[in-house]
């Protein structure tokens, strides 16, 4: 069992790069099953939740060729579908949440997929309906078998529709409108998510040959085509990464450059630290984040306390939340989170109080955070990640906080963040991995 052994209470300097989207390249790295072409892929993160769903996809026939730390190339000439129905793909695709992403390209492309029934974050229910309300309206007919806990879809005869989702799911999105590039006739998807990574995927989509407007908007149409050809794609900085360097500057009094971020694409990310306080600056395209000894947090014109909330894109992303929560704990003033889609998502705060940090917990929804203003630090101790974005914000906490803390259950932190040990001690964090005895935690 590897942990984090961490000694906080240390200003960081440097650069320091974000890795490529991990929820970019999941939707992006399924779309090569859509063409028999070649797909080079680059700025691919080297992580386990990618590098699972990369191993699944070379199961399925898919020929990879890695030429670099980041860029593969994909050819999906020859897919054995026989490979549904083995048990090598129920327990590779029951431990991916991603792989529920390669039943959209693979409906559209060969008109059959299965799927185990996906895992992944103990961060509440997700549900898949609207993955399967939007296939189920293009024309697939899918059975669950309770038995074998698999989902056998049948879509020999994709045809456009126009598609309303329930809700708008990134994921969901993104699945419905792979299906739909090779559907015959027009697809219309209203309460489509339009995150930038959706959006990267349509571009992609579209270079290859599909015909895909509205892009960045929530009324996707999409006109079906015969077939796909190749392209080359690069993926976005991760924005997550991107929000948790810079809180992780703020809450370290550290000087920090982050490198080439694609700030255009970054949404009110930058705006939302801004009111807890937190000074930086553009530099072409690099965040300077100056080393800051307090940040104080804005209240609403009418006097009231500020709230940080999670929406669906151009709103704020609920994978910061935790990020902004840690963040508030050494502001000036206080804040109300609100993490609105998840249900589990705050109940990592026990933890941050036993650090020392004054955090109500008012419901499994909403967090309200009194502000120490730096004038007591967090305390070290040790803890468990609980889940991907969880884990980032503790790493933060540790590494703010005076004396040792150790982190167990570190293999949930390195699902989302690449080397993320090494790249903080090359800007000058104590901070080293151990072999722990988990027993107790």
């Amino acid at each position: 069992m590897n942990a984090f052994e961490i000694v906080g209470g240390k200003p960081l300097k440097g650069e320091i790069i974000p890795q490529g989207a991990k929820n970019e390249a999941l939707q992006i790295i399924s779309a090569v099953l859509l063409t028999p072409e070649k797909i080079t892929i680059s700025n691919i993160p080297d992580i386990k939740d990618v590098n699972k769903l990369i191993e699944l996809i070379r199961d399925l026939g898919v020929k990879v060729e890695r030429l670099s730390k980041d860029t593969y190339t994909f050819e999906a000439a020859n897919i054995d579908l026989d490979f549904f129905h083995s048990e090598s793909f129920r327990s590779k695709g029951g431990s991916l949440r991603g792989s529920i992403m390669i039943v959209g390209p693979l409906l559209a492309r060969f008109g059959k997929a299965a799927i185990p029934k996906p895992g992944g974050d103990k961060i509440g229910r997700r549900r898949l309906d609207t993955h399967f309300l939007g296939f189920e309206k293009l024309g697939a007919k899918f059975v669950y078998d309770k038995k074998t806990n698999f989902f056998n879809v049948d879509a020999s005869d994709l045809k456009g529709a126009y598609i309303l989702l329930d809700e708008a799911s990134v994921t969901g999105t993104a699945n419905v409108v792979m299906a739909a590039v090779l559907a015959k006739g027009v697809t219309t998807i209203y309460n489509a998510a339009c995150e930038p990574y959706l959006q990267q995927l349509c571009k992609m989509l579209n270079r290859m040959g599909a015909k895909i407007t509205g892009v960045g908007s929530n009324l996707l149409t999409i006109e079906g085509v015969e077939k796909l050809g190749g392209t080359d794609h690069r993926l976005l900085p991760d924005m997550i990464e991107i929000g948790s360097f810079i809180g992780l500057a703020a809450m370290t009094e550290s000087e920090i450059t982050i490198k080439d971020v694609r700030f255009e694409e970054l949404g009110m990310i930058p705006e939302v630290f801004r009111k807890l306080g937190i000074q930086f600056e553009l530099r072409g395209d690099d965040i300077y984040i100056p080393s800051q000894k307090h940040y104080e947090v804005d209240t609403f014109i009418d006097g009231s306390i500020m709230t940080i909330a999670d929406a669906p894109w151009p709103g704020f992303t609920p994978d910061l939340l935790s990020i902004m929560l840690v963040v508030a704990t050494q502001a000036k003033g206080n804040v109300l989170i609100h993490q609105k889609m998840f249900e589990s998502r705050l109940f990592f705060v026990d933890k941050l109080i036993d650090m020392g940090a004054q955090i109500i917990l008012c419901d499994p929804h909403r967090a309200t955070v009194i502000g120490l203003d730096k004038k007591v630090k967090l305390r070290g101790i040790s803890m468990t990640s609980p889940d991907i974005r969880a884990g980032v914000s503790l790493l933060i906490a540790a590494l703010s906080a005076q004396g040792t803390s150790t982190i167990f259950n570190i293999e949930q932190i390195e699902r989302g963040y690449q080397d993320i040990d090494i790249r903080l001690r090359a800007i000058g964090a104590n901070i080293k991995r151990i072999t722990a005895n988990d027993s107790g935690h």
